[in-house]
């Protein structure tokens, strides 16, 4: 890349930042109530997000091969049991993914 490139790229990657941030308090002003399916995205959204990086981590598992599958269960085993426990996400997946990570290096 050149350096005029380089400007450009970091540019817009600024005003695409500064635009996630600052649309949505221009869109959905503070003395307005939020539309409902704003609300609606805001609680279904999550555990889509969830779902959706449970899929993409186990696409690639096989039952057949290396480990069989083991870490990836145990993993999977830590987070739902951190997160019934303290009902935190960002812990869960923090402790299932150490659990991994550890499972993976030293144990298989």
């Amino acid at each position: 890349m050149t350096f005029t490139q380089q400007i450009i790229t970091i540019g817009m990657v600024v005003l695409g930042t500064m635009l996630t941030r600052f649309v949505p308090f221009l869109v959905f002003p503070a003395g307005k109530p939020t539309p409902k399916y704003i609300q609606y995205l805001g609680k279904v959204l999550p555990a889509a997000v969830f779902g959706l990086l449970v899929i993409y981590c186990l696409k690639n598992v096989s039952l057949f091969a290396g480990s069989h599958g083991i870490p990836e269960m145990i993993g999977i085993a830590v987070v739902v049991g951190l997160h019934l426990w303290k009902r935190q996400m960002l812990i869960s997946i923090a402790g299932g993914t150490v659990c991994y990570m550890l499972l993976v290096q030293f144990v298989f």
